[in-house]
């Protein structure tokens, strides 16, 4: 049996321009690490506490979630199990990229997904969904937000006063509308739109009536398994479709 060959190779010029790609959103990331480290140190932790934190987990709404049941002592089952449902998402952002992963090997392909965050995801997947492989976004984009989010962490922990509010200047929908724009970027076919309508009507439906941050995975669950029963048709399927009416 031959050993399989791990094909993809990374280009370091590509990932110093995705770094590049994402530096306006992580300059949003920045005020959000802020109110974090802000948070964090109010709940009782120092700043050096706060940015180990930040720096070794970088999971932004988990950490928040963390910080909830964060006091003079930690429930570590309730807090695993929060953290787990907050970021389940990532169990299928990753399966999403596995035709790319496959091609690297364990080592990298496990050092890349630490880096893994809803923004380079997104990008990620609308390049592969026009046709392009793209897993610099993920380490290069990865690596700025990484820097971002640790950075705001650091000025929240120690400039706490400056920055206590970002929504009230309307920075919490900047990551939204990024997304946003990737949806509406990709291929509008009918199995698309009908996975994105029924994504968003069952997590709509999940955050009204289910607990909190179990919408996200609902509603990726619902149009995960629409797009899985709904396949779209192979290129191989097409061309020999065409042949087939060209014969006639």
């Amino acid at each position: 049996m031959s050993a399989h060959t791990y094909s993809y190779q990374f280009q370091p010029h590509k990932v110093r321009a995705e770094f590049f790609r994402l530096l306006p959103i992580s300059l949003f990331v920045v005020a959000f690490g802020a109110a974090f480290g802000l948070a964090a140190t109010q709940s009782g932790l120092s700043p050096f506490q706060s940015i180990l934190m930040s720096f070794t987990v970088f999971a932004g709404a988990s950490q928040f979630g963390a910080l909830d049941l964060w006091g003079t002592e930690v429930s570590v089952i309730p807090m695993m199990v929060v953290v787990f449902a907050i970021n389940a998402r990532h169990l299928l952002m990753g399966a999403s990229l596995y035709p790319m992963l496959k091609d690297v090997s364990p080592a990298r392909r496990y050092g890349l997904l630490l880096f893994l965050t809803d923004a380079n995801w997104a990008v990620s997947a609308q390049d592969y969904q026009n046709g392009r492989r793209n897993l610099e976004v993920i380490l290069g984009g990865g690596v700025v937000l990484w820097l971002a989010w640790v950075l705001g962490t650091a000025f929240g922990a120690y400039f706490s006063g400056l920055l206590q509010n970002p929504k009230a200047f309307g920075l919490d929908m900047v990551l939204g509308c990024f997304l946003l724009s990737m949806v509406l970027g990709g291929k509008a076919t009918p199995r698309v739109v009908v996975v994105w309508l029924v994504a968003g009507v069952t997590s709509l439906a999940a955050w009204k009536w289910l607990p909190a941050n179990m919408h996200v995975v609902v509603g990726a669950l619902a149009g995960g398994a629409v797009g899985l029963f709904w396949l779209e048709p192979r290129a191989s399927d097409n061309s020999e479709h065409a042949g087939a009416e060209h014969d006639h």
